[in-house]
């Protein structure tokens, strides 16, 4: 459960196909913006430092490093967990990683992506990951998906039956799909009774459009702020009595019956 509340936010911005320098000033820009709206979970779009440039993933992969490093360095200055992804290079496997670096400026977690999307050959680029993680962090219990894991409800339940009541959700989702995103995100909300900062990206890479629509919703689906189209950051309030009291009003989680659910 939660144990204090906090003010959370997706940092929604378009980012720089191949361009990591570029991709790491908005970063360090929209992080000072955070701070002085008192933001403690920043939530950073899917392969923020880099984008899917696919071709060079070896180099980016190999100045993750460095780039962590430095989220690391602005989470301790400004007393912010930042999570996103990021690419990620092990044992000669590709993988697609969010990061959590948490208000100390220690990693408190890593998650490979589970789903990897086939409609653009992530497959053909990256390794898919195996367990679903949750960070124990200063903020409390974190669940961390990627993307496409918003359309996979087993992913996000199961990281709710272990304890997260808040899950971020790092996206590069484009605009002709963003109806989907919208539902998906408050559906995902609903039905486990937790909270979502799920981030996305805007901007255009090639003839694709990305959404925007960063948005974050309460236990109940409501949504509690929702970013337009353009770089920005969406802020919530995350609040401990307001979780505990949708779960009183409907216990739906208490009422699950698993037994019943196999054939």
């Amino acid at each position: 459960m939660l144990t204090h509340s906090y003010k959370a936010a997706a940092a929604q911005f378009d980012v720089k196909t191949g361009d990591t320098d570029a991709n790491l000033f908005t970063l360090q820009e929209m992080t000072a913006k955070a701070k002085d709206r008192a933001v403690k979970l920043l939530v950073l779009p899917e392969m923020w430092s880099c984008g899917f440039d696919n071709e060079n993933l070896a180099e980016h992969a190999r100045k993750t490093p460095e780039i962590l490093a430095e989220v690391q360095k602005l989470a301790k200055r400004y007393d912010m967990l930042i999570a996103g992804s990021v690419p990620e290079s092990e044992e000669g496997k590709m993988y697609n990683t969010l990061y959590a670096a948490d208000r100390d400026g220690s990693i408190a977690g890593y998650y490979r992506k589970i789903h990897l999307f086939s409609l653009t050959g992530e497959e053909k680029f990256f390794t898919a990951g195996d367990r679903p993680v949750i960070c124990k962090t200063s903020l409390g219990m974190l669940g961390l998906m990627i993307c496409y894991d918003l359309r996979f409800p087993e992913l996000c339940r199961a990281l709710t039956l272990k304890g997260a009541p808040v899950v971020i959700v790092s996206a590069q989702w484009p605009r002709i799909r963003i109806s989907r995103w919208d539902i998906l995100a408050q559906a995902r909300a609903i039905e486990n009774q937790i909270y979502i900062i799920a981030c996305n990206r805007c901007g255009k890479e090639n003839s694709t459009v990305f959404g925007g629509h960063s948005l974050i919703a309460d236990p109940s689906g409501e949504i509690l702020a929702k970013a337009k189209a353009e770089n920005c950051i969406c802020c919530g309030e995350i609040l401990p009595e307001r979780l505990a009291e949708i779960r009183s009003d409907m216990p739906s989680l208490e009422e699950r019956m698993p037994h019943a659910y196999t054939f």
